[in-house]
């Protein structure tokens, strides 16, 4: 198979300072995939190396076949790659038709071009003779878009291009983009260090770690089956506890747990994970107990903190439940709990 992109032992240091370490995956023609870590794990680093604004130390990045970085070299404005940056990066002195001009060899520079690029991003034509400051957050990054689209790329680099806009455009900025991408059937790749943005837009997540991948595969296997602690806490709510393994259960303050299968196979003591949505509250005595000590609410969901009872002091800990909707539920109150589905495991 050619991918459409395809990064191998990719190293990037600045100084003493190591920033990426033996990076390697392939994205797939005309598909979506994330790569979100936290602040300074390297996410923009590793765009940058895509895009040829910056050269690695050591390692390759290949665009259908072919090397532009590594062992050849081909600059950034001859690599068929289209780049939003975080805040747009608009000419403040130039109209939108001329930003979006830009990207354009001058015979192209129509007004029907124009407004065909600016009705992809769900912008009427009026626009076109608006500058940057006459428009909301949401629109520049659209503008910003539609000026990488103009050069027809294969490959469309996205560096958390919604990170600055309020919750309610962020998300609908989103969805635009993200269809506006997939009609044109652009490969794509967004970094951010916002989890649900990255499992929501992309068909793969890849999850990022102190300069290394730690994790890639599509947002349900990330999330439902992340490959260590660490990945697990970082790409959602996580409920971890100690246990005991065997026969394929988990022995611990929630009781008796039924695990995933696991390439590992552990036995004896581990630890497993399980989402706050897997731990639900009951009315009929079975299962777990304990205490609520804490309230979290988020208008549609709250997060409930409970002290589990348990004779074992060791295994006693606090979990976090997820419970949609309103409850009456206060710190104090008593309540049983039982978990739905697997635990995942995970080695001591």
């Amino acid at each position: 198979m050619t991918y459409a992109l395809e990064v191998d032992g990719l190293d990037k240091s600045f100084g003493p300072v190591t920033v990426l370490r033996r990076v390697e995956f392939a994205v797939e023609a005309g598909s979506t995939t994330a790569i979100v870590g936290p602040s300074g794990c390297g996410k923009t680093t590793l765009l940058r190396l895509i895009a040829g604004f910056d050269r690695p130390d050591a390692g390759t990045v290949a665009l259908t076949g072919k090397v532009v970085a590594g062992t050849g070299w081909t600059p950034a404005h001859r690599r068929s790659i289209g780049y939003v940056a975080q805040d747009g990066a608009l000419f403040p002195h130039a109209t939108v038709g001329a930003n979006i001009g830009f990207g354009l060899p001058r015979r192209a520079r129509t007004v029907s071009k124009i407004t065909e690029l600016l009705e992809m991003v769900s912008l009427d034509s009026s626009y076109a003779s608006r500058r940057p400051d006459q428009l909301s957050g949401g629109q520049q990054q659209r503008v910003a878009l539609a000026r990488a689209l103009a050069r027809e790329p294969q490959l469309m680099l996205l560096d958390e291009p919604f990170s600055a806009l309020d919750a309610g455009l962020r998300a609908n900025t989103r969805r635009i983009v993200a269809d506006v991408l997939a009609k044109a059937a652009i490969t794509t790749i967004l970094v951010t260090h916002d989890q649900p943005e990255a499992l929501s837009f992309a068909d793969r997540v890849a999850v990022m770690s102190s300069g290394r991948l730690a994790q890639i595969g599509t947002p349900r296997e990330v999330y439902s089956r992340p490959v260590d602690v660490t990945t697990a806490e970082f790409i959602g709510d996580a409920v971890i506890l100690t246990a005991h393994i065997e026969n394929g259960r988990a022995r611990c303050a929630l009781g008796d747990v039924a695990v995933a299968p696991s390439p590992n196979a552990i036995e004896g003591a581990a630890r497993i994970m399980l989402r706050p949505e897997q731990i639900e509250v009951t009315t009929d005595g079975a299962g777990a107990s304990g205490a609520v000590v804490d309230v979290e609410y988020f208008g549609s969901e709250m997060l409930l903190g409970i002290r589990l009872d348990t004779a074992d002091t060791a295994m006693a800990q606090r979990v976090t439940v997820r419970r949609f909707g309103a409850t009456a539920l206060t710190p104090g109150d008593r309540v049983a709990i039982r978990v739905i589905g697997d635990a995942v495991v995970y080695d001591l």
